[in-house]
């Protein structure tokens, strides 16, 4: 695949640089550098710099607000994002309800809820996974029932991403269990997190944060409206989702920065006499990781290129998806490793360096590579299970 940019798009290139060097927050760029946790208020005003210069929708048709970019500036876009140690857009409205919505959803709906997703003047999460529904969705049991104009909601709801500053949840939830299929019995709908009987408690995680919730519903009362196309169609609209998701998932752009990072850090690095550089099977592991990555990265201009000709990503994003995810967590394994026994103090909230600049190999502090490490097991989980992956790929793409 040819990847030599033209003069116009090494222009647009220069344009992004531009913007991502002058016209946003100082303090978070700092925040970044220091590998402090942003605020729900940093990434709002973060997605709204995007979307006042235009570029907030950039997988949405133009109709609908989207950038109208090509497959090559949108593969630029995300590879300057992040060479410039920028946080990724939040993904559940932009990513992931938003085309849900313009592709499926009601006029009204568009009207009502595609500007606000755009501007980020509302928080989205997802409802998928419940306790005992995971990579198994279609076995999800959370009920809505109809009552004259409202759907009755009864259920839970777990492993929600950042719930606690959700504005609205997008679900699926079951509608009818009289069906031939149990994904025929799903239906997707749209629900205020203020509506009487949410509840969210926190889970935290191995590394010490609070980034996913569990969410119940008791004889929460939705409007019919609400409901985002036919009702018992939610699965075949919670694949459309689930393929969106897959592709931001693979963060090849990401996964390329963070090696680039650590062959830097890794040169300068001096212990025991010697840079870590010097470590030839160390670094061998980063040179076939890297392969690897470059691999990936046509796969997913392969898909960019599709997503741009108007069809939806199709099972192909079950390959960016697994094997994305696992790059991922083989770059933090890297880290870890790098780091050796600084790696060791589990402190999350003392992210001090008492060592000197030239001994670092880490993010922040060796403490937080740990605890990123904690973090990245679960990529190969969340958004259908890397197993569940292969047997799509299996099925769909290699028609086994």
């Amino acid at each position: 695949m040819n990847v030599t940019f033209t003069a116009d798009e090494l222009a647009f290139r220069d344009e992004v640089r531009t913007f991502f060097r002058e016209e946003l927050p100082e303090d978070m760029r700092q925040k970044q550098s220091q590998a402090v946790e942003l605020s729900r208020e940093d990434m709002i005003r973060f997605q709204k710099c995007l979307h006042a210069k235009g570029w907030s929708g950039v997988n949405w048709p133009v109709e609908y607000g989207g950038t109208g970019w090509s497959t090559i500036q949108k593969y630029i876009y995300a590879t300057e994002m992040a060479a410039a140690n920028l946080p990724e857009p939040i993904p559940f409205g932009i990513g992931m309800v938003g085309p849900i919505i313009y592709t499926f959803g009601s006029e009204e709906q568009k009207q009502r809820f595609l500007p606000d997703i755009l501007e980020s003047n509302v928080w989205w999460c997802q409802g998928y996974s419940e306790p005992g529904a995971g990579s198994d969705l279609a076995s999800l049991k959370t009920r809505a029932n109809l009552d004259g104009g409202h759907y009755v909601v009864n259920g839970s709801k777990t492993w929600t991403t950042l719930a606690q500053h959700a504005d609205w949840i997008f679900c699926l939830v079951r509608t009818s269990s009289d069906v031939a299929r149990r994904q025929e019995g799903i239906s997707f709908l749209l629900i205020d997190m203020q509506t009487p009987g949410v509840t969210v408690k926190p889970i935290i995680t191995i590394e010490g944060d609070h980034e996913v919730n569990e969410v119940h519903f008791e004889n929460v009362r939705v409007p019919r409206e609400n409901l985002v196309g036919e009702e018992g169609k939610g699965w075949t609209y919670g694949k459309v989702l689930l393929q969106h998701e897959r592709t931001g998932t693979a963060g090849v752009a990401r996964s390329k920065y963070r090696l680039k990072q650590l062959r830097r850090q890794a040169a300068r690095s001096v212990r025991g006499g010697e840079p870590l550089a010097a470590d030839r099977n160390f670094m061998r592991k980063i040179a076939a990781t890297e392969v690897e990555l470059k691999a990936l990265e046509f796969t997913e201009l392969r898909t960019l290129a599709a997503v741009s000709s108007g069809k939806a990503p199709g099972p192909e994003s079950s390959i960016l998806k697994f094997k994305g995810t696992e790059l991922q967590q083989a770059v933090a394994a890297l880290y870890l490793e790098a780091a050796g026994y600084y790696a060791l103090p589990y402190v999350p909230d003392q992210y001090v360096l008492d060592f000197p600049e030239q001994d670092r190999v880490g993010e922040g502090a060796e403490t937080k590579t740990s605890l990123r490490y904690f973090n990245f097991r679960k990529t190969s989980i969340y958004g259908g299970s890397n197993e569940i992956q292969k047997n799509i790929i299996a099925k769909h793409v290699l028609g086994l």
